[in-house]
């Protein structure tokens, strides 16, 4: 990660600036209407732990955010393409140091393999050390015939399925800072103590994938950057002297959904007297939390890190463009991302119109692909599950469109592990509804494997080249 100094801490959670002559305090979110958050029993305890939050050092620093948006912009011209990924719901119980080692090596793997194949520069962001909570279609659910609240994330209640473990609880907050925090630690010793090396490329692979028909193809990318990197430093050009061999930047992404612990991570850099969510590089307003006159926009507004925006098929594009005012007054790019997350049925018809609308306007936007959240189904045995498939379709088709229209395809936002799950089916393995019990171990929505997320890739590298020659 890029080096600067930490902000200082706001000196009042009051304290306001003002964004184009509109004035906003990091909690000025409070006076208006929120939707997917918890409502606490106990407010007192609620204020202890947002107190206890303010003080704790920030997880991120302002200049790795900027230096974020200053890559985001490069791919918003079409010099850049992002990687981001990560878990659906980050656990509590499933952490580990080797689950988030596999996470980073997978994601090490895919973009040596779009880098390579499509020469051209990869945004690596991850959804970790913050994804912790999750929006709901319902507030509750019924289970042995009672009704409970509905599971909203770690960071929140807990998943066992009873009244007493889904009350929400204000000092979750507080293990979610700490466990964010060992997770940043570990991906900064990762990526700039040597993991990340271009001259380990053979070490990232997993031991299942190696069984993989995609193992002996990314095998040779690895063989062939093992073989130039040799010639390199025959020429005197080491990894002693050209750091990007040896490291990588990496850059973390969550829902800002839990205001509570947005704002009370909202610091004031020291440098540029600006605001920031410290609590990771890049946030994003989801499909439901997304509504200009919202809590959630109000607050995103008035911070300063690189944001994004999901987006579905029947997002209005009016509204869509009053947001954009909202956020992004200035129109900067690498500030908005348009994540789009419109199924593989629906994004045929829906993305065109938008793109046009938003390229007509002079909007400034970063599009990436959300293929994921619009091809949730439920299998005949009751699992939810993604299709491998349909996933690809999507993606191919956001690829098309993009290239009918003459636009850069700036990036894909995939819900992955490093581990060998069972929660998609398909992909080069061919599994299908009747493996899902094997192995499906996510709190939330199912993920691709790192076998499957390798898979999409080679394929996404391909789609990437295709388009940049038919660019030229």
């Amino acid at each position: 990660m890029s080096s600067a100094s930490a902000p200082a801490l706001a000196t009042s959670p009051t304290r306001e600036t003002c964004k184009t002559k509109v004035c906003w305090s990091k909690d000025s979110w409070r006076r208006l209407p929120r939707l997917q958050m918890p409502e606490y029993p106990d407010n007192s305890s609620l204020q202890a732990a947002e107190r206890q939050l303010e003080q704790l050092p920030p997880l991120v620093f302002a200049g790795e955010a900027r230096a974020l948006q200053r890559r985001l912009a490069k791919a918003t011209r079409g010099q850049g393409f992002v990687l981001q990924g990560g878990d659906c719901a980050e656990s509590f119980a499933h952490y580990s140091a080797e689950s988030i080692r596999d996470l980073l090596k997978v994601i090490l793997e895919m973009a040596v393999v779009l880098t390579f194949s499509a020469t051209c520069p990869v945004v690596k962001i991850g959804r970790v050390a913050g994804q912790f909570a999750k929006p709901r279609s319902k507030p509750s659910e019924t289970h042995d015939g009672q009704e409970i609240p509905i599971y909203r994330g770690d960071s929140i209640n807990d998943l066992a399925p009873n009244a007493t473990a889904r009350t929400p609880d204000p000092q979750r907050m507080i293990r979610a800072y700490h466990q964010s925090s060992g997770t940043l630690n570990l991906l900064r010793a990762f990526t700039q103590g040597g993991f990340a090396d271009l001259r380990k490329v053979h070490q990232w692979t997993h031991t299942f994938v190696k069984e993989s028909p995609q193992y002996i193809a990314y095998r040779d990318i690895a063989q062939r950057i093992t073989e130039a990197i040799a010639f390199m430093e025959a020429c005197g050009i080491t990894s002693k002297a050209v750091a990007q061999v040896r490291e990588t930047d990496f850059y973390t992404s969550h829902e800002a959904l839990l205001l509570n612990y947005e704002e009370a991570l909202t610091r004031q850099d020291s440098i540029s007297g600006e605001y920031y969510d410290c609590s990771a590089h890049l946030l994003w307003l989801g499909e439901r939390t997304r509504s200009p006159e919202g809590a959630h926009a109000d607050f995103l507004r008035g911070v300063c890190n690189p944001l994004g925006v999901k987006c579905s098929a029947d997002a209005r594009h009016d509204e869509l463009l009053r947001l954009l005012d909202l956020l992004n007054p200035d129109n900067h790019a690498g500030r908005v991302s348009l994540i789009v997350r419109m199924g593989a049925d629906k994004i045929d018809d829906a993305l065109p119109p938008l793109l046009r609308r938003l390229t007509q306007e002079g909007r400034e936007i970063l599009w990436i692909c959300d293929p994921m959240h619009g091809n949730t189904v439920k299998a005949a045995n009751g699992y939810k599950t993604r299709s491998f498939q349909t996933i690809m379709r999507e993606i191919e088709t956001f690829f098309a469109v993009h290239r009918a229209e003459g636009t850069w395809p700036g990036g894909i936002h995939l819900e992955m592990t490093g581990d060998s799950v069972t929660e998609c089916i398909g992909g080069a393995r061919a599994l299908k509804e009747a493996n899902l019990a094997d192995r499906y171990h996510t709190h939330c929505d199912p993920r691709l494997n790192a076998e499957q997320a390798l898979e999409i890739g080679f394929l996404v590298a391909d789609l990437l080249a295709k388009h940049q020659n038919n660019a030229t």
